[in-house]
């Protein structure tokens, strides 16, 4: 994968999580560990597939800016690793460029 390819794979996810930032924050305190269902952020344009997490959860994964949550079959080893599997989602963790560009968008830095 090229330079630039990182960069649109991880601009697309970026989009992604900034969806789910919002998703987050329209949650109620109480709700924190009650299903919720959140974007795929995937590197895959025409995703429109949403993943079952708790705000909670999600929040420990968003805690690393190189890590996103996925439907199941959507990673890209090419780019990414998977580091946690559950039967709705995958956590995946960014390397190399795509990281760097992860971090660089992180809404939160």
């Amino acid at each position: 994968m090229t330079r630039d390819s990182d960069q649109v794979v991880a601009l697309n996810e970026s989009l992604a999580r900034e969806v789910n930032e919002a998703i987050e924050r329209g949650q109620w305190p109480g709700e924190r560990d009650a299903s919720a269902s959140f974007r795929c952020e995937c590197t895959r344009l025409d995703c429109n597939l949403l993943v079952e997490v708790t705000p909670r959860r999600y929040e420990q994964v968003r805690a690393h800016p190189r890590r996103f949550i996925v439907a199941p079959r959507h990673e890209r080893p090419d780019v990414e690793t998977v580091v946690e599997t559950t039967p709705a989602y995958l956590v995946v963790e960014k390397g190399e460029g795509a990281g760097a560009v992860a971090e660089a968008t992180d809404p939160r830095t």
